[in-house]
């Protein structure tokens, strides 16, 4: 069984941006050399968090409204109140999504759905740079 750890930086807008990063995490995949086994992807902090959607305008608009009525920008965050950062919602949006997402792949191909794409969703209040981990799993 081999492991390989792969890394890739993205700079995000933030506010909830949602970038499609399958083809960098199938990269890693190709670059490890391993062909059958699992990928985990994964975004180091706290205000992002990584799934998987149909990545299209509707569906990421749906998205970004259905983040503003589970958990509003503009409620008062204790997080807000400790650190006066305004990045409360952020924290707790990317602890709902989570930070990582594991796929399998055989013959070197992820085996996503054919309308399935891997996102990232940046939740903080601000630009970020990004460096994201994919770690390759298999033989």
């Amino acid at each position: 069984m081999a492991v390989t750890s792969n890394y890739f930086s993205l700079k995000t807008n933030g506010n909830g941006e949602i970038i499609d990063i399958t083809g960098n995490v199938s990269q890693s995949v190709m670059e490890s050399g391993i062909t059958s086994g699992i990928v985990t992807v994964f975004a180091p902090g706290s205000t992002a968090g990584v799934t998987t959607i149909e990545f299209e305008p509707g569906l990421v608009e749906d998205m970004d409204d259905m983040f503003d009525r589970l958990i509003p920008r503009d409620r008062e965050y204790h997080h807000n109140l400790r650190w006066h950062d305004g990045n409360g919602h952020s924290h707790v949006r990317a602890s709902l999504l989570g930070p990582s997402l594991t796929v399998p792949f055989e013959g070197g191909k992820l085996k996503l759905g054919i309308w399935q794409q891997i996102v990232l969703v940046d939740f903080d209040n601000k630009a970020r740079d990004r460096e994201m981990i994919c770690q390759v799993i298999g033989e």
